[in-house]
């Protein structure tokens, strides 16, 4: 992770342990003290985004998309993008190539001189 996720991790380990109710060992915890849920964390990304002016429907997969598709395309490493996935299996991630030559054939579909076809 980026020099800026890990400070913004360290300074909210430095505030969790006032939120944190007993035992939880969920990294992000509520003003309760307990483990946030899938739903809460869409509702924060949807909220954020609003506020930010994002017309576009935002969720955490996309977010997780994203991240997966632009590290492919900067490093070419599959399997590096496998790991920091989570994937068991290369197959699953395999998928992003396919998504990265699809962007590529666009590109040059919309920019080449010959790409398009010539009527008949």
């Amino acid at each position: 992770i980026g020099s800026k996720a890990v400070k913004s991790v360290t300074s909210w380990l430095m505030q969790r342990p006032q939120f944190n109710a007993g035992d939880e060992t969920a990294l992000f915890v509520s003003n309760r003290g307990k483990r946030i849920s899938t739903r809460n964390v869409h509702q924060r990304l949807q909220n954020w985004c609003q506020s930010k002016g994002v017309a576009e429907h935002v969720h955490p997969h996309m977010l997780r998309h994203s991240f997966a598709s632009h590290l492919l395309e900067s490093s070419q490493d599959l399997r590096a993008v496998q790991e920091l996935l989570g994937h068991a299996n290369i197959s699953t991630t395999q998928i992003y190539t396919h998504l990265n030559f699809q962007h590529l054939a666009d590109v040059y579909d919309q920019t080449h001189p010959r790409a398009k076809k010539r009527p008949e």
